[in-house]
């Protein structure tokens, strides 16, 4: 039935054609056109197919729906976020007595509880860094030794708990960087307990977070 209808169509496009005296012919993709190449179109506006025509000859000025439409393009995934590195500070006090660089049961305890224990964090880590300090009592240089002492007390702690020597620094800020300050007419008993805070140790590590 759809060949005969094409085939009809062509026939009635020929006759009207020829009775009109116009020029015409039948283009390359199965389309009636007049001698201005345009397409004759019905009164509907369909357009006049020759008896040979086939789908694959489809044009979109007369079969848009048999046209290929463009394939869209999948959205991209968006990039996954590389992870951003993660820097830790921890401030440990309480960690040595008075004038002294050795770690008491108590203080191992709590590096094992503040430090080490959040160490863990990090997949990998790219460096840590080990700060000394002491209270202001006794002399500059003294305490200066007092807190590169200390500082190495955490490092050698850190390395016996599993800690790659080589990724430790130490440094020792003697009593330059003190966090507490305490009134002078003091007995030195109660100086020494109020500048506690002050005999501590800062560690700082920077590494990549887990996920």
């Amino acid at each position: 039935m759809k060949a005969l209808k094409i085939f009809m169509a062509g026939f009635l496009a020929a006759g009207l054609l020829a009775g009109a005296g116009t020029a015409a012919a039948q283009d390359k993709d199965g389309h009636w056109v007049d001698a201005s190449q345009a397409v004759w179109k019905d009164g509907s506006g369909m357009c006049w197919k020759a008896g040979y025509w086939t789908p694959a000859m489809a044009i979109e000025e007369c079969d848009p729906d048999l046209m290929k439409k463009p394939m869209r393009e999948a959205p991209r995934a968006a990039p996954k976020a590389q992870p951003k590195a993660k820097t830790l500070t921890i401030t440990s006090t309480e960690l040595f007595a008075f004038n002294k660089s050795v770690l008491t049961s108590e203080a191992k305890t709590r590096l094992d509880r503040e430090v080490i224990g959040r160490l863990g964090e990090f997949a990998t880590i790219q460096f840590i860094n080990v700060y000394g300090h002491t209270d202001r009592i006794g002399s500059a240089q003294y305490n200066q030794k007092l807190s590169e002492r200390r500082a190495n007390a955490v490092k050698a702690y850190l390395v016996s708990k599993g800690v790659a020597a080589s990724k430790v620094e130490t440094y020792g800020y003697g009593k330059t960087s003190p966090v507490k300050s305490c009134p002078g007419k003091m007995s030195r008993k109660a100086l020494i307990d109020c500048l506690a805070p002050n005999r501590r140790v800062v560690v700082e590590a920077k590494g990549m977070p887990r996920n």
